[in-house]
């Protein structure tokens, strides 16, 4: 059985869907709780997967609690009723922890995708940091993406777990949609229609920016560094606007005016890779773009101050800036006037695999004696 509600969850389980399905080994159930509704419908359609159970948990404005308990009484129900071998969740939502509870609650082996994954900050990213520690306590699979990760899964408790590491299954799905994108000229042209003249000699830089820990005075901070940059009669701004009131009204109250800052609703995921393959730089507190950004050759700006992917750190190719404007302006700014020191983080990478992630967690499991 494998579970996901939100976009980042289904992009990096569909690869992991894609394989099990094709498998003879396996009968494979795929649940979502559609934690987020439309975003991740568009993912579903793209892949061309239909889920077998959709919970359609999701409702305006309910809070964490609120959430995390009706996840959590619905899967149990699920899984009492189905009694698979193996529920398999991704990463640190409130539906992966959630689903990962109830599994263990009804003694079902857990298997956790993009294991191991640290910021060592209970409060950063919240509650996501705490999901997945919780997630890794009760898991009998642990899917490490990196050495890194399986090193953290190490040093803390353990009940017999076995840790594979496996790279990580967001690149499969971006090269997939990359390559998509090279061969089918009809998808590129659309978005090209979309999103305007590539020959402009102005630098697009790609925002998103959507984390808890910076409601407040730090998405004005942001949008602060971003107004500044938009000055610049070389830069055009697009960013992708997250759909949570504590974020939208801030963004939208400080930066709808600025000619050379579209703000755009949640865009699909074949979209965003065009984006990202268009952007000269990437400024994010995404997860998913801290991966993605390095095997696309593009710097990536973190808008945080701690991260759980320190690999993507160490190649270079991402900084953490946190959100104070000055700071995330100085460092743009030096991307853009510095050819020498854009070159040096413009480069390809692969600290998270290169693509074969979906495949060695398949095999895992055939290997595994949980199934």
């Amino acid at each position: 059985m494998v579970v996901f509600g939100t976009r980042p969850e289904a992009i990096k389980m569909l690869p992991v869907v894609r394989k099990l399905r094709s498998h003879p080994s396996f009968e494979t159930v795929v649940v979502v709780t559609a934690q987020h509704r439309e975003l991740l419908d568009q993912v579903l359609q793209l892949f061309g997967e239909t889920p077998d159970v959709d919970l359609d948990l999701m409702t305006p404005g309910q809070s964490l609690a609120t959430l995390t308990s009706r996840v959590l009484t619905s899967m149990s129900d699920l899984i009492r009723t189905a009694r698979p071998d193996l529920v398999l969740v991704h990463g640190d939502t409130t539906t992966a922890m959630a689903s990962a509870m109830a599994a263990f609650y009804e003694g079902i082996p857990i298997g956790h995708v993009e294991a191991g994954l640290r910021s060592n900050d209970l409060g950063r990213p919240w509650p996501e940091e705490f999901n997945r520690v919780t997630i890794d306590s009760i898991s009998a699979l642990r899917f490490a993406p990196t050495a890194t990760a399986a090193m953290n899964l190490d040093r803390e408790y353990s009940n017999g777990a076995h840790t594979v590491v496996t790279g990580n299954t967001g690149i499969d799905a971006l090269l997939y949609i990359s390559d998509r994108l090279d061969a089918e000229p009809a998808l590129r042209h659309a978005f090209d229609a979309r999103h305007g003249d590539k020959s402009s000699d102005r630098h697009l830089v790609l925002v998103t920016a959507h984390r808890r820990e910076s409601f407040g005075e730090g998405f004005r901070d942001i949008c602060a560094a971003l107004l500044r940059l938009a000055s610049r009669p070389d830069v055009d701004i697009v960013y992708p606007v997250h759909p949570n009131p504590n974020v939208r009204a801030t963004v939208m109250q400080l930066l709808s005016a600025h000619p050379r800052i579209r703000l755009v609703d949640p865009v699909g995921y074949a979209e965003m890779v065009y984006l990202m393959k268009r952007a000269t730089i990437l400024l994010t507190d995404s997860g998913g773009l801290q991966e993605e950004g390095p095997a696309l050759g593009k710097p990536v700006l973190v808008l945080r101050d701690v991260t759980e992917r320190p690999e993507a750190v160490a190649t270079g190719v991402v900084e953490l800036v946190g959100t104070n404007p000055a700071k995330i302006a100085s460092r743009v700014e030096r991307l853009l006037d510095d050819p020498v020191a854009y070159a040096a983080c413009a480069r390809v990478a692969f600290p998270y695999g290169n693509g074969t992630a979906a495949k060695a967690i398949v095999d895992a499991i055939e290997s595994s004696d949980l199934t």
